[in-house]
């Protein structure tokens, strides 16, 4: 798509993959970032705990937010994937520290990912202001 209002910022911290998607778009000050999971810097998936995969995808997410102009205290909206239910207590906890009030909007779906990914994450987010 062109169109003078959308781009698609990366830089050399972007976490990449083989998969026919772009890591961010961006329309205006809104910025889209697809899902973000347990991913090295090639995109091979790092098969982990529930916390460390928690982690990294965050990581991978703030890298995104970075290369787009923003970072995770503008994220407004996000939708997460845990595969196993029974950590939802810990990703709650874990949430909370990476997320403050006023929380960003959320919906968590669980027992929906492949055996090899615990979490997977996308988010909303708005510029930084200049």
């Amino acid at each position: 798509m062109t169109h003078p209002l959308v781009s698609y910022p990366r830089n050399a911290d972007t976490p990449t993959s083989t998969l026919p998607f772009s890591p961010s778009v961006c329309f205006g000050d809104l910025i889209f970032i697809s899902g973000q999971a347990s991913v090295d810097a090639t995109g091979k998936i790092v098969c982990d705990t529930f916390e460390a995969e928690f982690r990294r995808s965050i990581e991978n997410v703030r890298k995104v937010l970075e290369a787009a102009g923003s970072d995770l205290a503008h994220v407004i909206q996000t939708r997460n994937y845990v595969r196993d239910a029974e950590d939802v207590p810990l990703y709650n906890q874990l949430y909370r520290e990476v997320f403050a009030e006023p929380f960003p909007t959320r919906t968590t779906i669980t027992n929906c990912l492949p055996p090899t990914l615990r979490y997977e994450i996308e988010v909303v987010a708005v510029k930084r202001p200049a």
